[in-house]
């Protein structure tokens, strides 16, 4: 190796505390500086090890891999030395596996992994070990003058490591380096133990150690200027060049010769690409099985052998080959069995056609068995079969299977997928073929709730120490690092809020993208010099590696224990086992990925099946498969026709709302492709417009194009009216039009997607060659070609799409013939997100479901429906109700029936559990109603909360009575309704109005359950608006409309404005209204979730949706309107309700309209005796805004009926 120099110390950002480099340019920087090698050391990790050693690779650049670790100390105050392990071979690599992996799981403390000494010299082998400098325990010694400790400490060491032991020297300009650096030479010479020169690498380039600091007080949480903080780094720690690294250590020149010495030592050889499946444990009678009277066991293992031939050849003796035999016998055997149950269903034997179709499956199953034996994918499948078949033998929901394995047969038999690729055309080849070898990718959908159970259950079956979930990575984001940033900076909270409200939440935001789109943000970065300091050093900080998480559905099964491919993470309990290579990486190191992926949408279904099955029984009938219901159910596709499909799976949006009204789906391949066609590249490149308009006969349907079609073609379109939407079509037509091989139509698919020009100028002459040989026209084949390629880029896989479509189709099903069920298990699935609970509450009304509110004499913790198929809200969904006092409510009323009253109920539930807080709730929530003194909502809830305080104190005193063995003399402490009225020392408790009824309903509910908030302002409606929104009429002249803001949401026009869509409600109706960017601009700020408005604007007729639709003129807050148009507000005042002193009741009124003067709106007394009547009119200081508080207080004051708005 001609090299002076090698830098051997170096942290990525993957130690995720206190280096900024980043893998891709610190190669790049390396391959520039000619450097032939360079190591990665991350503290106590491997995370991005497999990176590293691909992209070194790619560059030219010998990478050496190893990491630092942390000894933990011998005494129990001790601090904690370090010390660097490099990997010389495969041993030394996978001997710094089980020692990072073993610090994780059994060495953490506080959340930090150690090592201990004596685990070192037990993985020794095939290891170079270096010093640490100051922060190894011989550095520590050395500077603390312990000589002597210092001299057996290095003994040891070069014990454990003959050979193999380096003292590592630094010239960083940190403290102690120099003392460091002649004492350790000074050691190393009475020792004979050869020194290493380092730099400790944190940043690339020394402008970047500002960075790199802030990155460092980050991750400890405090401030770059706090005077408290350690100074362990300096900005001479980057990538020094060689020449940097001689000038600075001419006085030692064999610390730079031994670098070179030990990257020529270090030989990493990570075997990457090839893939390692465990051994299903196959039945050790399988052979009896009396399957093989029908098919004899010699057939299948004929075929095993045959599709065996190539790749066991010369190996036919070993052990391993006659294992596999019997896996791939076995595999046929379960696959045939499968296949003859599913045709018993799907075929029908008096079908003339039978035989026909008969065999159609089996050549099918035959093609399939064959390539997967022949690529020795067996064991894959019959891992998935079983953890699928275990979950449903234990009652947890299954999805159909999702992904390309849609497309097997063997799949589908084996009860994997429960969709039949042949009715569906779906492709084996886009699963797997011989020619692209790769691991079949099964994605299982379970439900959310029992997805672990699988987990656990393979864990146990093929060893906890063989099966782990995978890492995944996060990253400093453009919000979240522009906060962190102002933190460490010292900057105030305020300046750090407003920049990052100024970046969209858009997923994928990046800080360029965020400057180019918002016109505000680069405005306010240019006026404010502190903001744009946070701004440069987010951008150099951005996407840096920030923690570790798990894959949501990612598990990997070993062949043997985990850390013989994978170092491992877990949390410091010991839970959360994760490998610590990515999904990419770990299948790069030979481990299969299963995907255990938790669907929402397979819970709901389930929850919604057991509240149907429950009141089928009832009715004796039978329980419901959905599994097999009728694909061609109408009411399922008018439902689907009118675009009812909020809390539909993968149909709720207003995009795909809008789509669905223009294709009109009318069976499940229309579905397929709607699930297929919602995604930016086919709504933006016209494909679905002509999809939906040869759909409707508005355009010609032709295989694919009017001008350029070809007969052979009809077959492989007509189900998408010849339009190319799938990958597999583009498949399909390079096979029959091209003469593809099945490989050979997967790769041209993959190159067409990629659209790399080399690569499609060589497939473009393949399929002009290959369609001439055909006898196509070769002129017409590359203009089918061109179409082809067009629409390839867009192509969606089928497999995929079909499986969702089918899980899409069974909740429209059960929302058309059992919504209240669906409706309810739907809500309880999302009972912690509000505005999901309320977006559902609403289209409850809007399908006429009648909604109980929560009752703590019916309810239960979920939403649920009773005998009259009403929906009662979950108990679950009440703000500041948590479970455990839910489950005390519920265990109590079990127990002793439903409750009376209030004090009933205090005094048998546990009041540590059901505190003050959530007797709160319940009030305001109603769930109290049906045990008030049920005169008048707004009443019975204001004596019901003034009660609680009794309620409760009465409830502590009789159980505190009871514990003593008292009785009161004097009867129970808790009054009971068989006393009289529980109530009675509340009865002249004020009732609530209807706003702050509706409020507590908001606050805990996060709607409005028994009201509207706008009818309160009924009687003034007829002056405020022009129109109820079901009464307005399309005309060009303005109109004024008032109501409740129930949706907004604002977008970009082209030319780059914002704009505001609200939809308002005014309990007669809504209506959407478009806000364009300079009436946005002028109102922005009154344009909130649940305020009243009054808007003005033109009505027009909307031809897209035949709905009404309003273009915005001007808008007011519903308090602005009242206050422009009313010509003043009359108080009736009778004389004897009045206090005897005139001067009282004067100073009275005068404190209640002294907080709203400075008004317009004058006020008039309507003062009544028994003798006369006056009005007097206040004078124009006494002018008040009628602002609704006001008008409350005088109400509460002369009565309801005595204060008027006049208009």
């Amino acid at each position: 190796m001609s090299a002076s120099f090698v830098h051997l110390r170096l942290h990525t950002e993957f130690s995720l505390a206190d280096s900024v480099v980043r893998i891709k340019p610190l190669v790049a920087k390396v391959a520039a500086l000619d450097m032939p090698a360079v190591a990665v050391t991350d503290l106590c990790n491997f995370y991005g090890l497999v990176k590293f050693y691909k992209a070194a690779q790619s560059a030219g650049v010998k990478p050496i891999g190893g990491a630092d670790f942390w000894i933990a100390s011998e005494e129990a105050d001790g601090n904690p030395s370090m010390i660097t392990l490099l990997a010389m071979n495969p041993v030394g690599y996978k001997n710094i596996i089980e020692l990072i992996s073993r610090a994780f799981q059994e060495g953490q403390h506080h959340g930090e992994p150690f090592v201990r000494r004596e685990w070192l010299g037990e993985c020794s082998e095939g290891v170079i070990a270096m010093s640490a400098g100051k922060r190894g325990d011989i550095g520590v010694a050395l500077i603390s003058g312990r000589d002597g400790e210092a001299q057996s400490l290095l003994s040891a060491w070069m014990s454990d490591f003959p050979g193999r032991f380096y003292l590592e020297l630094q010239r960083t300009g940190r403290e102690n380096d120099e003392e460091h650096l002649h004492k350790a030479v000074a050691l190393a010479d009475i020792l004979q133990c050869p020194v290493v020169a380092t730099n400790e690498v944190m940043f690339l380039e020394s402008k970047e150690f500002e960075a790199h600091e802030a990155r460092v007080c980050i991750g400890e949480g405090r401030a770059l200027d706090d005077p408290r903080r350690e100074r362990k780094y300096s900005d001479e720690q980057y990538l020094r060049t060689p020449a940097e690294m001689a000038e600075l250590f001419s006085d030692i020149p064999e610390a730079l010769a031994n670098t070179v010495h030990i990257a020529e030592r270090c030989n990493l050889d990570i075997q990457l690409g090839t893939y390692f499946l465990p051994d299903f444990p196959i039945p050790d009678d399988f052979e009896e099985d009396p399957y093989f009277k029908k098919i004899p066991y010699a057939t299948f293992e004929a075929a095993a052998k045959k599709a065996m031939a190539e790749t066991w050849a010369g190996r036919e003796h070993e052990a391993d080959y006659l294992a596999m035999v019997q896996t791939n016998v076995f595999f046929q055997k379960i696959s045939y069995e499968g296949l003859d149950w599913r045709l018993e269903t799907i075929l029908d034997t008096t079908d003339e056609k039978y035989k026909e179709k008969h065999q159609s499956y089996i050549d099918r199953l035959d093609f399939e068995l064959n390539i997967i034996m022949q690529m020795g994918f067996p064991g894959y499948f019959l891992i998935v079969m079983d953890f699928i078949q275990w979950a449903k033998d234990h009652d947890i929901p299954v999805g159909p299977g999702r992904g390309s394995g849609a497309g097997s047969l063997v799949a589908y038999a084996q009860k994997i997928t429960d969709l039949d690729p042949l009715a569906y055309d779906l492709l084996f080849e886009r699963f797997l073929n011989p020619e692209r070898v790769s691991m079949p990718d099964f994605d299982v959908d379970f439900c959310m709730d029992n997805r672990d159970k699988v987990i656990s259950y393979v864990a146990d079956t093929y060893g906890r120490d063989a099966v782990s979930q995978i890492i995944t990575f996060g990253t400093m984001a453009a919000k979240a690092v522009v906060r962190d940033v102002a933190r460490v900076q010292g900057k105030s909270y305020g300046l750090a809020d407003k920049l990052s409200k100024l970046i969209p939440p858009d997923p994928g935001m990046t800080l360029s993208k965020a400057f180019e789109s918002e016109s505000a943000l680069r405005e306010f970065l240019e006026v404010d010099a502190e903001a744009q300091e946070i701004w440069d050093m987010a951008k150099q900080l951005e996407g840096v590696t920030r923690n570790v998480g798990k894959h949501a559905g990612g598990v990997v099964i070993a062949p043997t224990k985990l850390t013989d491919f994978s170092p491992l993470y877990c949390d410091e309990s010991g839970s959360g086992l994760v490998t610590q290579y990515d999904k990419n990486d770990v299948e790069e190191a030979g481990l299969v990925k299963f995907d255990f992926l938790g669907l929402r949408t397979l819970t709901i279904i389930d929850w919604a099946i057991k509240m149907i099955d429950a009141r089928q029984v009832k009715q004796g009938m039978a329980p419901i498969d959905i599994a097999a219901i009728p694909l061609d159910d109408k009411p399922t596709y008018r439902l689907l026709k009118a675009a009812e499909t909020t809390a539909v799976f993968q149909l709720e949006s207003r995009g795909m709302k809008d789509l669905i009204k223009r294709l009109q789906p009318d069976n499940l391949e229309d579905m397929i492709a709607l699930v297929a066609l919602f995604r930016p590249g086919p709504l933006d490149s016209g494909m679905v417009d002509d999809f939906v308009n040869r759909k409707h006969g508005r355009a010609e349907v032709a295989y694919p194009d009017a001008k350029y079609q070809h007969e052979w073609l009809q077959p492989i379109l007509e189900p998408t009216y010849g339009v190319i939407v799938y990958q597999e079509q583009v498949m399909q037509i390079a096979q029959e039009l091209a003469g593809y091989s099945l490989g050979g139509a997967d790769l041209l698919r993959r190159a067409m997607g990629k659209k790399k020009p080399e690569e499609m100028a060589k497939q473009r002459e393949s399929f002009e060659s290959g369609a001439k040989d055909q006898g196509v026209d070769p002129d017409l084949a590359m203009k089918i070609f061109d179409l082809v390629e067009k629409f390839a880029g867009y192509g969606f896989n089928k497999s995929h799409s079909a499986a969702y479509a089918l899980v899409s189709y069974q909740t429209a099903w059960l929302k058309a013939h059992y919504p209240s069920q669906f409706m309810a298990a739907t809500m309880s699935s999302d009972m912690d997100k509000t505005d999901k609970v309320v977006t559902f509450i609403e289209e409850c009304r809007s399908m006429e479901l009648t909604l109980l509110p929560p009752d703590v004499n019916s309810g239960e913790f979920q939403f649920t429906v009773n005998a009259e198929d009403h929906v009662i809200y979950g108990l679950g969904a009440i703000k500041g109700l948590g479970e455990g006092p839910i489950d005390n409510i519920i265990e109590a009323r079990e127990k002793g029936g439903p409750f009376s009253d209030l004090f009933d109920f205090c005094a048998r539930i546990d009041s540590r559990k059901v505190n003050k807080r959530a007797l709160d709730a319940l009030v305001r929530s109603g769930a109290l109603d049906g045990i008030s003194p049920k005169i008048d909502l707004d009443y019975d809830r204001a004596v019901m909360l003034a009660a609680t305080k009794e309620a409760v104190k009465a409830a502590e005193q009789s159980a505190a009575n009871a514990n003593a063995g008292m009785s009161d003399l004097f009867g129970d402490v808790v009054p009971c309704a068989a006393a009289g009225d529980v109530y009675a020392d509340f009865k002249d408790t004020r009732a609530w109005s209807m706003k702050e009824r509706l409020n507590g309903e908001r606050d805990t509910l996060g709607l409005y359950l028994t009201g509207h908030p706008i009818d309160q302002f009924r009687s003034e409606l007829k002056y405020l608006a022009s129109s109820r929104i079901n009464e307005l009429k399309p005309d060009k002249q303005s109109q004024r409309i008032a109501g409740l803001v129930v949706a907004f949401r604002v977008m970009k026009t082209k030319r780059g404005d914002n704009m505001a869509f609200v939809t308002l409600d005014d309990r007669s109706g809504r209506l959407e209204v478009a806000i364009f960017s300079d009436t946005y601009d002028a109102h922005r700020e009154k344009l909130v979730k649940d305020s009243l408005l009054v808007i003005a604007g033109q009505v027009s007729h909307d031809d897209y949706s035949g709905m009404l639709k309003m273009r915005a003129d001007g808008v007011k807050t519903l308090a602005e309107a009242r206050e422009e148009l009313t010509r003043g507000l009359k108080v009736s005042v009778q004389s004897s309700g009045l206090v005897a002193n005139p001067h009282t009741a004067t100073a009275q009124l005068a404190a209640i309209l002294e907080p709203y003067r400075q008004g317009r709106c004058p006020v008039s007394i309507d003062f009544h005796r028994a003798d006369a009547r006056g009005e007097l009119l206040l004078g124009e200081d006494w002018r008040v805004r009628p602002d609704e508080d006001l008008l409350q207080n005088l109400r509460d004051t002369y009565g309801k009926t005595c204060v008027e708005l006049l208009y």
